[in-house]
């Protein structure tokens, strides 16, 4: 039971993980509601955007074959055009129009000189212009179906929704779209010496990992409900796990390794969950257990606060991400130089909590000074989490590292 060499490699355990989600059912949320959402299904333009050719900026759209020759080349102006408006005539050879950023391209027109490249006529009024500047057609002039043509792929399925693809949405006349739900989970603390923040200690310790997880799912898009905390009994976890019916996702702390009042992985099968994987060759947070009853994902997570919260972010919110719609859901990863010395037996990945600060052009993460796992002090402070591979045994000053950046701080 301790070979290491018999724990699953973390990037296994997380494939695993993943193979067992599926994106949620859909459901039809206004955009004001659906920032940070994915989109359940394709959707194609209502509407081509821009609905006409118009200027790129303030300036005089004119006729590129008209600055041919040598410059400034004097033209006539023959009217001005704003945004909003609509010209009322067509640029002739040897013509321009005045033209506002937005504007209605004219008929005839095929480019805009921008107006710091145009000088007036002295005494010529407003009806004359010197161009000091050639052009290319088209140079300057948002073209017609640019941003969107009626009846093509607009946005695909699976797309995530930020603000600039909401306003895509919008300018389409848009003001709903189908996204995946946001995943219903279930969290259960279990363990005879906790108690909740607002009762008397009497001896026992605050659990402060269900209210920590239930945050991080809610900063993952998902909809926590908390169900209490179990004795260490089979009787007290399976009636509490009893309650989880309906629920997408349940997240279990403590209980998982082999200790002797550790119940959870014995009554998740007992209830007919499938175990999929237990225990990964990982620091902190090896005694975790992931199955799978029906549609419901089971984690079991480990009891130490920074376990828990370290396993949730390698393994749980890539599953929440995956269930609402997400492709992307691997923790993300940024190179980085260590600041400082790190050492440890080969045979576990630590996952090292540092703060990460940049100076000359690299990102130097230092390893906060308590790795303990049963203390939140020990993430804190953290940004990022420091991969320290399996087979390594050492890392000095300045050596290249990879950095996870952390879902869980301010």
């Amino acid at each position: 039971m301790n070979d290491a060499a018999t724990l699953l490699p973390e990037d296994e355990a997380r494939a695993r993980v993943l193979a067992l989600a599926t994106p949620l059912s859909a459901e039809w949320l206004a955009l004001d509601d659906a920032l940070g959402r994915t989109l359940a299904e394709d959707v194609l333009a209502q509407r081509t955007l821009p609905p006409w050719d118009n200027s790129a900026m303030d300036g005089y759209a004119v006729r590129a074959d008209d600055l041919a020759g040598p410059l400034p080349v004097r033209l006539p102006v023959l009217e001005t055009v704003y945004a909003g408006g609509t010209p009322r005539q067509e640029v002739r050879p040897g013509t321009c129009v005045r033209i506002m950023t937005g504007a209605p391209l004219p008929v005839g027109a095929d480019a805009v000189v921008m107006r710091e490249r145009v000088r007036p006529v002295p005494d010529g009024g407003a009806d004359q212009v010197d161009i000091l500047e050639a052009v290319e057609s088209g140079q300057h002039v948002r073209p017609r179906g640019e941003d969107a043509k009626e009846g093509t792929l607009l946005l695909a399925r699976g797309t995530p929704l930020g603000i600039p693809e909401l306003g895509l949405l919008w300018a389409q006349g848009i003001l709903s779209a189908p996204v995946p739900r946001a995943p219903r989970v279930a969290i259960l603390s279990t363990g005879d010496e906790l108690c909740r923040a607002d009762e008397p200690p009497r001896g026992r310790i605050v659990d402060t990992n269900a209210p920590s997880l239930a945050l991080a799912v809610r900063r993952a898009g998902g909809h926590p409900s908390l169900l209490g905390i179990a004795q260490d009994t089979r009787d007290s976890v399976g009636e509490f796990l009893s309650r989880a019916h309906g629920f997408d996702v349940v997240l279990t702390s403590a209980g998982v390794s082999v200790g002797e009042r550790d119940y959870v992985k014995e009554v998740l099968a007992a209830i007919g969950v499938q175990q999929h994987l237990w225990r990964v060759a990982i620091k902190p947070g090896k005694p975790l257990v992931v199955g799978k009853r029906g549609s419901t994902l089971f984690f079991g997570l480990p009891g130490n606060p920074t376990s828990s919260l370290v396993t949730f972010e390698l393994f749980v919110r890539p599953a929440l991400r995956r269930l609402l719609g997400h492709t992307d859901v691997d923790p993300s990863r940024v190179p980085g130089r260590l600041d400082g010395r790190l050492s440890k037996p080969p045979g576990l990945a630590h996952f090292v909590r540092v703060t990460a600060a940049w100076k000359d052009g690299n990102l130097w993460a230092r390893p906060l000074a308590t790795q303990t796992s049963g203390v939140l002090r020990s993430a804190a402070t953290a940004t990022h989490l420091l991969h320290f591979a399996r087979e390594a045994s050492s890392l000095s000053h300045g050596d290249p590292v990879e950095l996870l950046p952390l879902s869980w701080g301010a």
